[in-house]
């Protein structure tokens, strides 16, 4: 049986059906691995508008993710991307680092939004009104398309950073804790881009 197409458009609907004027979805990516940051994008899209192929990022293939990437940010009214620091993941822990990168990408919008659907069941004062969509990510248009964003991103970046530190497979995994990458943190210890607090089940092993 074929799978009913789901109105991407649901909740953005509502909203405006509500009086808000202008929503902006938000998600984030990295928020497991062992390395690297937290990335996070907050997307307006045009109202309506239909990006074929356009589902929740963990179920596109990498190379349909890049190409929506593309699409996204070459229709979408306004877009922003941000990260948080694995220093800062240790610092203030990975939920309180992922809202910061939250909050950094919304206010890189060129437009303000009335209201940010945010993916997940937990969100903080972003100073404007937010809903929490739990599976946001293949719920909502602007929540999709933000997965989209926020994955390749930070994809790229562990590519980019797979070059400074071969060793690891950062290109591969990007981060993950794979087996591949334990074994090489039980090899060569962390590097720079690891995040501290996540490898105190290392000394366990």
């Amino acid at each position: 049986m074929k799978e009913e197409p789901k109105d991407l458009w649901l909740y953005e609907n509502e909203a405006f059906s509500e009086g808000f004027g202008i929503v902006c979805g938000v998600d984030e990516a990295g928020r497991g691995p062992l390395a690297g940051p937290v990335c996070a994008a907050a997307v307006i899209l045009p109202k309506g508008l239909v990006i074929d192929g356009l589902n929740d990022s963990k179920k596109l293939t990498d190379k349909k993710r890049r190409e929506l990437y593309d699409v996204i940010t070459q229709s979408a009214v306004s877009y922003g991307i941000a990260m948080a620091s694995e220093q800062e993941i240790d610092e203030i822990n990975i939920l309180q680092a992922t809202f910061l990168a939250m909050q950094r990408a919304l206010d890189k919008l060129a437009v303000k939004p009335d209201l940010a659907l945010i993916d997940g069941n937990r969100a903080k004062d972003f100073g404007l009104p937010v809903r929490t969509i739990v599976k946001g990510d293949s719920l909502s248009a602007s929540i999709a398309a933000a997965s989209i964003l926020a994955k390749v991103t930070r994809d790229r970046l562990m590519e980019q950073l797979d070059a400074q530190y071969p060793q690891y497979g950062f290109a591969i995994h990007k981060g993950y804790g794979t087996r591949r990458h334990y074994a090489a943190l039980r090899e060569y210890g962390p590097c720079d881009i690891h995040r501290r607090t996540f490898l105190k089940t290392l000394h366990g092993d």
